[in-house]
């Protein structure tokens, strides 16, 4: 299998393996999809890596199978490729990329899925798509702008240029670097520590700030409103805040 999902005490690892360099062809493509939605229903997986290996990320789509594609093929073809990466961005449940070595093109678009992202100090990263006379087609376009803001997207966008760990860093397109041999013992442990969280709110609040940032500020506000209300219904919330009257504040297990 060219990606895998492997759960371990709540924590899922969306494992890439196609060597040698994680190229994501359509089937590879098709597999993401399917794993994310399994990801998102089974109730054994509270969080989710996404992960390349130890060298690699994911360098980009497979160009030679791109390259035989024409322009009707790829009308046909280009909603797939986005549902497969939408499919991990709407995993109800947090997500951390772990970044090792080259995330490019559509392993970038890959990664931006993920609520989080852990690179190692020797990553890279980048939308190279305008090398090839196109641009980014599986969300670079749209949520690298929501991530790091428009000009500093187009900049990417329009170049094609690749940035170092410290720059992705500088830009907000990665949140920690650390050595690259320990990508994904941390992806893995910020996973698990969020996976011990209350499974629902986090849930409301990864939903409520995505809606936002996809519509206007009142249509937003009605999603945290709804949500807000509805959370006082959960066993979750009786037993944080009963918690809290008892023991104090940050002390509740939701386990």
């Amino acid at each position: 299998m060219t990606v895998t999902l492997e759960v371990a005490d709540g924590v899922g690892t969306l494992r890439l393996d196609r060597p040698p360099m994680n190229a994501l062809d359509v089937a590879t493509q098709d597999r993401i999809k399917e794993l994310a939605e399994e990801a998102a229903h089974r109730t054994d997986v509270r969080a989710v890596v996404v992960y390349g290996g130890e060298k690699v990320f994911a360098a980009g789509a497979d160009i030679k199978e791109m390259r035989a594609m024409d322009h009707t093929a790829m009308i046909l073809r280009a909603r797939a490729l986005q549902d497969s990466f939408t499919a991990v961005a709407r995993i109800p449940k947090p997500v951390v990329a772990a970044v090792t070595g080259y995330a490019l093109g559509g392993g970038c678009e890959l990664a931006l899925c993920a609520d989080f992202r852990v690179a190692g100090d020797n990553a890279k990263l980048g939308q190279p798509e305008i090398l090839l006379g196109l641009i980014p087609g599986a969300g670079g376009t749209q949520r690298l702008a929501r991530l790091i803001g428009p000009s500093r997207a187009k900049d990417l966008i329009f170049t094609g240029r690749q940035v170092g760990a410290d720059e992705a860093l500088a830009l907000g397109l990665v949140d920690r670097v650390v050595p690259a041999a320990e990508v994904y013992e941390q992806a893995r442990a910020w996973a698990a520590a969020l996976a011990r969280g209350p499974a629902l709110a986090l849930r409301a609040a990864k939903e409520s700030v995505d809606t936002g940032l996809e519509t206007d500020l009142d249509t937003g506000l009605a999603v945290e409103r709804n949500w807000f209300a509805g959370l006082f219904a959960t066993e979750d919330r009786e037993r944080g805040m009963r918690s809290f009257v008892e023991e104090g504040p940050g002390r509740a297990k939701f386990l």
